[in-house]
C-alpha cells in the first residue's frame, strides 16, 4: 500500500482500485494518524470536489461520502458548508445527487458538540438555505426556455420538496434564526436570492408548483419574525384589568400624563393578548361605568373630563403603538358598535349626565381624527334612534340640571383663555382680572375648568400662574381703599384656589418653577409646612408657626381693636404667617379669662370678614393644636374652629364673599376631617348640598381590617370586577396594613381558589388592585412570599394547580409590568405619596458580593442538600450568569436584585434531586414568562435568569420546543446565541 501525501492522493487511490465504502473507511483510517478529525482536514468538500468533476457524479465517491455522514465521521455542517459551494446549477444530476445527500439528514438535523459547533451548524445550515434558493430561482428561470421547460421543472419540484423539508422543521428555522443574527451579511445573500426566486414565481405555470414555491418564500420570510407571532384571545369578552386600569386612573390620577398609562393598559393587552376592537371597548366601558357610580360633585365632573377630554388623547396615542392607521380607526369604529348594543349601560349614563354621552364621545373621537366621518355619522344616527325608547327624566327635573359632559367641553378651550389672560401684566389692569376670577367662581365654574385643566395636562401651569399672582400682590405701592380691597381680593381668591387644587387634586401639582432658584413663593412655603393633609402630622411648635413676635403682637392688636379688617397696605402674607401665633395668645387669653366669648367672637369676625385665607391660616394651625390636646383641653379651640368656619353675612364684605366661602368652606372641612374623626368632635360646615368629601371614611368601625380586605376582595371576586369605591377601601387599606402585609392577605385569598375560572379572574383582579403600588407590591411578592412559599415544602401542597398557575401568572405579569415601567421610572403621584417601607432592607437579604451567600441561598441550602453549590462560599460565577451581568444592570437596585436571586431559586430549584409541585410551579411561571414575552425586548425579565437554566428547562416536556429557547435567551448576546444553539441542536 502506497505512503498517503494527503487526502486527495487517498481519494484517488480508492477510486483506482475501487474500494468498497466500508473497506475505504477502514483504510483511510489507517492512512491518517489517530485524533486527526476528519472536519478539519475538509474531507466532506474534498470527496464532493472530486466526485463532481465529471459531466456526472461519481458513484462511487458519493457512496463514501453517504458512508462518512452514516457512520458519523464527518459532522452534518461540514457537508452543508461543502454542498452550498457547488454552484454549476447546469449540471443537473450532480444537482440531483447533492440534493439526495440533503435528504439523509435535513430532517432530524443535530449536534451534540460544543456550543461553537453549534453555531457552525447555524451557518452552514444558512447556507445551505441560500444555495437552495439559488437554485429554484435558476430552474424557475430556466423554464421560460420552452425547450428546456419539462427538465427545468423536475429539478425546480425536487428542489422545492427539499426547501419545503428543511424549512417544515421549526427547530431548522430556529437555528436559521440564530445564524441570521451571528452573521447579518449571510442574511443579505438570503434575501437577495430569496428576492430573485419570488421575481420568478409568477413565470411557474405548474400551479401545484408556484403554491410550493410561494410556500417556501413565505417560509423564509417569516423566521426573522418567529417570535413575534402570538395568538390573541378570541374567547372572552370582558377584560376585568383593563376596566380596573381605567377606574383607577379616572378615580386617583386625573392629572397624570398620559404616556403611562398608555404604557400600562398596553402593558396589559399584550399580557392577556386582548384584540384591539375588545381593549378599546373595555375602556369605553370602565369609562361609562365611572360616569354612573362617581359620586356627586367634583368627583362627577373630574370623571367627565376623563371620559371625554383624557381618554381620548389616551387613545391618540395607543394609535402609535397599535399598528397600522387604517385599522385602528376600523377598531375604534368597531368597539363602538359593540358599544351601541350595551343599551342599558349607555341609558343609564345618559340619564345620570342628562345627554347622549354615546354622541357626544364619538363627535370626540372624530375631532381627533380617531374615527371617519361616514362611521361618525352612522354611530351617531343608530344611538339617536336607539334612544327613541331611552327611559327620561322628567321634564321638569330635566330642566334645572345642566349636562356636564357639555359643560366640560366648552370649559376646556376657557381654560386656555384664562391661561393666556393670566399670562398678562397684573399691575396694568387688576379690576380686569378681578372680574375673571370672579366669573371663575361662581356655581361650578371654578371646578368644571379645574377638572378640564386636570384632564389635559394644563393644572400644572394652571396653578403656576396663581402663584405668580399671589406673589403679585406682595407689591404695595400708595394705594387707596378701592386698590387695596382689590388687591385684598386678588390675593384671597388666588390663596383659596391654590388651596382648594391642592386638596383636590394633591399638593404635588403646585410647584413653582418660575422664580429664581432658592427662592420659594409665600404659597408653596405655607403648604408644605403649615397645611393639614391626610397623612401629614404638623407641629404646631414648629418655628413656621412662630414667626416675629412684634409682627404678631402689631396683629392681635389689629384684630382685637378694630372694628373691622383694615385693608390698605396691609402684608397679607405676613398676616398670614402671623395669625397661627396670634390665634395661641388669643386662645391662651380666652383660657385664661382675658378675654371673654365675645370679644373672641368679634377677634373671628375680623379673621375671616373680608379675607377667607386668613380663616384658612388659623384654622390649619388650630388643627395640628387640637391634636396635642388631652381630651378635656380641646374643647375652646373646637369652638374657635367652629366659628372661624361660620360664614358671617354683614353688609360691608368684599366682593364675591359668598363664592368665596363655599371654597374655603370645602378647603376647611377637608382640613379638619382626620382631627375630627379622632377626637369624635362634631363641626358643621354650611352645606353645599353635595358630599365634598365622598371617599372619605370608608372603614367599618369595629371591624378588623383583615377582615374588611377578605370580604371587600371576595365582593370584587362575585362581581367580576373592581368598583372606584373599593379602589378606595383597598388603597386605604394598603396605607393602613402596609405592603406586606396587603399583598400577603391577598395572596392567601388567591391560593384558596379551587376553580380554574375563578382563580384566573382573581390574577386579573389583583393585578389591577396591585397598581395601587405595583413597584412595592412586586418587590414583597417576589422578594418574600415567593421564596417562602418555594423554600418550605410544608408549602408546596398550596402551589397546586390551578391556584398555583394562577399565582405563577400574577407573579410575571407584576414583574413585568414592574420591570418596563421601572425602567422609565414612571411612578404617578399618588404612588409617590405613599412613604416606602422595606420589609427588610433589600441589601442584606441579598448581598451584592457573591462572596457571602446571601440569606436567601442559605434558605435553600437548609432545604437542599443539592444546593450546598449555590451557596458555597467558592462557588463559580457560571452557575449564576445570567445575560442582566452582560448588559451591566445595575444590581443596587431593588427591582433588579430581587429578579435575579428569584431567578437563582429557579434554577437550584429546577436542577435539584427531589421534584414537587414547588417544581411545576417554577415550570408555569417561566411558561408565563414566554407568554407575556415582548418581541425583540431586550429589557425583559428573562435577562436575570442564568444561561445555565435554559438546558435545564428544555428537560420539562412544556418548554422543550426551538420556539421557547429563542424566547428565553438573549439572542442579542453572543454567549445568549451560542447558548440558544446548543439548546436547540440538542432537541
Amino acid at each position: 500500500m502506497m505512503k498517503v501525501v494527503n487526502l486527495k492522493q487517498a481519494i484517488l487511490q480508492a477510486w483506482k482500485e475501487r474500494w468498497s465504502d466500508y473497506q475505504w473507511a477502514i483504510n483511510i483510517k489507517k492512512f491518517f494518524p489517530k485524533g486527526t478529525t476528519w472536519d478539519i482536514l475538509n474531507l466532506a468538500e474534498a470527496l464532493l470536489e472530486q466526485a463532481m468533476i465529471g459531466p456526472s457524479p461519481n458513484p462511487l465517491l458519493l457512496s463514501y461520502l453517504k458512508y462518512a455522514i452514516s457512520s458519523q465521521m464527518v459532522s452534518y455542517s461540514t457537508v452543508l458548508m461543502a454542498i452550498s459551494k457547488f454552484d454549476d446549477f447546469s449540471r443537473d444530476l450532480c444537482i440531483q445527487s447533492l440534493l439526495e445527500i440533503m435528504d439523509m439528514f435535513c430532517d432530524r438535523l443535530s449536534c451534540r458538540g460544543k456550543a461553537e459547533e453549534c453555531i457552525g451548524l447555524c451557518r452552514a445550515l444558512m447556507s445551505a438555505l441560500n444555495w437552495m434558493l439559488r437554485c429554484a430561482a435558476f430552474y424557475a428561470e430556466k423554464m421560460k426556455e420552452p425547450l428546456e421547460q419539462e427538465a427545468a421543472e423536475s429539478q425546480l419540484e425536487m428542489c422545492l420538496e427539499r426547501l419545503l423539508k428543511v424549512l417544515g422543521s421549526t427547530k431548522n428555522r430556529a437555528l436559521i434564526h440564530i445564524a441570521k443574527l451571528e452573521e447579518a451579511p449571510s442574511w443579505g445573500a438570503v434575501e437577495q436570492s430569496l428576492a430573485k426566486l419570488g421575481d420568478s414565481v409568477g413565470h411557474i405555470g405548474n400551479n401545484v408548483l408556484r403554491n410550493q414555491a410561494e410556500e417556501c418564500v413565505g417560509l423564509v420570510r417569516s423566521i426573522p419574525t418567529m417570535l413575534s407571532a402570538h395568538s390573541e384571545q378570541l374567547n372572552k369578552t370582558g377584560f376585568p384589568t383593563v376596566h380596573a386600569v381605567v377606574l383607577l386612573e379616572g378615580t386617583m390620577n386625573l392629572t397624570g400624563e398620559p404616556q403611562p398609562l398608555v404604557e400600562q393598559l398596553m402593558m396589559v393587552k399584550r399580557m392577556q393578548r386582548i384584540p384591539s376592537p375588545l381593549f378599546i371597548l373595555e375602556i369605553w366601558k370602565a369609562c361609562f361605568v365611572g360616569l354612573i357610580e362617581s359620586p356627586e360633585g367634583t368627583d362627577e365632573l373630574k370623571w367627565t373630563a376623563f371620559t371625554f377630554l383624557k381618554i381620548p388623547q389616551v387613545l391618540v396615542k395607543l394609535k402609535k403603538y397599535i399598528q397600522g392607521e387604517k385599522d385602528f380607526t376600523e377598531d375604534v369604529n368597531c368597539a363602538f358598535e359593540f358599544l351601541l348594543k350595551l343599551t342599558p349601560l349607555l341609558d343609564k349614563a345618559d340619564q345620570r349626565c342628562n345627554c347622549d354621552c354615546t354622541s357626544l364621545l364619538v363627535q370626540e373621537c372624530s375631532k381627533q381624527g380617531l374615527l371617519s366621518e361616514d362611521n361618525m355619522n352612522n354611530l351617531v344616527d343608530k344611538r339617536t334612534a336607539d334612544r327613541e325608547n331611552a327611559p327620561r327624566l322628567k321634564s321638569a327635573e330635566n330642566a334645572n340640571i345642566q349636562p356636564n359632559p357639555g359643560l366640560i367641553l366648552r370649559a376646556e378651550p376657557t381654560v386656555t383663555n384664562i391661561l393666556k389672560t393670566m399670562d398678562s401684566d397684573h399691575s396694568k389692569s387688576p379690576e380686569g382680572l378681578l372680574g375673571v376670577l370672579g366669573h371663575m367662581l361662581s356655581g361650578k365654574s371654578l371646578d368644571l375648568l379645574l377638572a378640564a385643566a386636570a384632564a389635559t395636562g394644563k393644572l400644572k401651569s394652571f396653578a403656576q400662574k396663581f402663584i405668580k399672582l399671589n406673589e403679585f400682590t406682595k407689591q404695595i405701592n400708595v394705594e387707596g381703599s378701592k386698590a387695596a380691597s382689590v388687591r385684598a381680593l386678588l390675593f384671597d381668591i388666588s390663596f383659596l384656589m391654590l388651596c382648594h387644587v391642592a386638596q383636590t387634586y394633591g399638593s404635588e401639582v403646585i410647584v413653582w418653577e418660575a422664580g429664581p432658584p432658592g427662592e420659594v413663593p409665600f404659597f408653596e412655603t405655607w403648604m408644605q409646612t403649615c397645611m393639614p393633609e391626610e397623612g401629614k402630622i404638623l407641629n404646631p411648635e414648629h418655628p413656621c408657626f412662630r414667626p416675629d413676635s412684634t409682627k404678631v403682637e402689631s396683629l392681635v392688636a389689629l384684630l382685637n381693636n378694630s372694628s373691622e379688617m383694615k385693608l390698605v397696605q396691609m402684608k397679607w402674607q405676613e398676616a398670614c404667617l402671623s395669625i397661627s401665633a396670634a390665634i395661641l395668645e388669643i386662645l391662651n387669653a380666652w383660657e385664661n379669662g382675658v378675654l371673654t366669648f365675645e370679644s373672641v367672637q368679634k377677634i373671628t369676625d375680623n379673621i375671616k370678614g373680608k379675607v377667607c385665607s386668613m380663616a384658612v391660616c388659623a384654622v390649619a394651625w388650630l388643627v395640628a393644636h387640637v391634636r396635642m390636646l388631652g381630651l378635656d383641653e380641646r374643647e375652646k379651640s373646637l369652638q374657635m374652629i367652629r366659628q372661624l368656619a361660620t360664614p358671617l353675612f354683614g353688609e360691608n364684605t368684599l366682593q364675591f364673599y359668598s363664592e368665596r366661602v363655599v371654597i374655603m368652606s370645602s378647603i376647611l372641612e377637608h382640613m379638619c376631617a382626620d382631627v375630627l374623626q379622632q377626637t369624635a368632635a362634631q363641626v358643621k360646615f354650611p352645606s353645599t348640598g353635595v358630599d365634598t368629601m365622598p371617599y372619605w371614611n370608608l372603614l367599618p368601625a369595629k371591624k378588623p381590617i383583615k377582615e374588611v380586605l377578605t370580604s371587600v376582595f371576595s365582593k370584587v371576586l362575585e362581581k367580576g370586577w373592581v368598583d372606584s369605591r373599593s379602589i378606595h377601601i383597598f388603597d386605604t387599606l394598603l396605607h393602613m396594613g402596609g405592603v406586606y402585609w396587603f399583598c400577603n392577605n391577598l395572596v392567601k385569598e388567591l391560593l384558596k381558589e379551587t376553580r380554574k375560572e375563578h382563580a384566573m379572574r382573581a390574577v386579573e383582579l389583583l393585578y389591577s388592585i396591585f397598581c395601587l403600588d405595583m413597584q412595592q407590591l412586586t418587590l414583597t411578592l417576589l422578594g418574600h412570599i415567593l421564596p417562602n412559599l418555594l423554600t418550605d415544602s410544608s408549602k408546596w401542597h398550596m402551589l397546586m394547580d390551578p391556584p398555583g398557575k394562577a399565582l405563577a401568572k400574577l407573579s410575571v405579569w407584576c414583574a413585568s409590568s414592574s420591570y418596563s415601567s421601572h425602567n422609565k421610572g414612571q411612578a404617578s403621584a399618588w404612588q409617590r405619596k405613599r412613604h416606602r417601607e422595606d420589609i427588610e432592607d433589600y441589601i442584606s437579604l441579598f448581598p451584592l458580593d457573591d462572596t457571602q451567600p446571601s440569606k436567601l441561598m442559605r434558605l435553600l441550602s437548609s432545604n437542599e442538600e443539592d444546593t450546598s453549590i449555590l451557596s458555597s462560599p467558592n462557588r463559580t460565577m457560571s452557575s449564576s450568569l445570567s445575560a442582566s451581568q452582560l448588559h451591566t444592570v445595575s444590581m443596587r437596585d431593588p427591582l433588579n436584585r430581587v429578579l435575579a436571586n428569584l431567578f437563582l431559586l429557579i434554577s437550584s430549584i429546577l436542577g435539584a434531586k427531589t421534584a414537587g409541585t414547588h417544581t411545576q410551579f417554577v415550570q408555569w411561571f417561566m411558561e408565563e414568562c414566554v407568554e407575556c414575552l415582548e418581541q425583540g425586548s431586550r429589557g425583559s425579565i428573562l435577562q436575570f435568569m442564568p444561561f445555565t437554566m435554559v438546558s435545564e428547562l428544555v428537560k420539562a416536556p412544556t418548554m422543550s420546543s426551538p420556539r421557547i429557547v429563542l424566547a428565553i435567551t438573549d439572542l442579542s448576546l453572543p454567549l445568549g446565541r451560542r447558548v440558544a444553539a446548543k439548546a436547540i441542536a440538542a432537541l
